[in-house]
C-alpha cells in the first residue's frame, strides 16, 4: 500500500483550513485518514502550521511520500532536514560547528 502525507481540506466556504493527514495514495483527497499528523491554517495572520514531528519522521522513514505542499510545510518548520539526519546524512552547514582558522 503506498501511503501520502497530504493536506485534507475543511471548514466553510472561503474559510478553509487543512489537516496533514497520512493517506492510502489511492484515497480522494477528503476519505478516510490513516492517521492524523497537523494542521495548516493558512487565513490566519500569521499562518499557523502545527505538526507532530515524531508522527511525521515515522511516516517518512516507513516511506510515505509528502505532497509539494506538505514537502514545503515540513521544510519549513525542519523535519525534512531531522529526516536527512536520521537517514544517515550530515547536519547542514549552518548546523555544523565553525572550525577555528589559525
Amino acid at each position: 500500500m503506498a501511503t501520502k502525507i497530504r493536506l485534507k481540506r475543511c471548514g466553510a466556504k472561503n474559510q478553509a483550513h487543512y489537516r496533514v493527514v497520512v493517506m492510502d495514495a489511492a484515497a480522494p483527497r477528503d476519505g478516510r485518514a490513516i492517521e492524523e499528523i497537523g494542521y495548516h491554517n493558512p487565513l490566519s495572520d500569521p499562518t499557523t502550521t502545527v505538526i507532530k514531528e515524531d508522527r511525521a519522521l515515522h511516516w517518512l522513514l516507513v516511506g510515505a511520500q509528502p505532497s509539494d505542499t506538505v514537502a514545503d510545510l515540513l521544510r519549513k518548520q525542519g523535519i525534512m532536514e531531522q529526516l536527512r539526519v536520521a537517514r544517515g546524512g550530515e547536519p547542514a552547514a549552518s548546523e555544523a560547528p565553525a572550525e577555528s582558522a589559525e
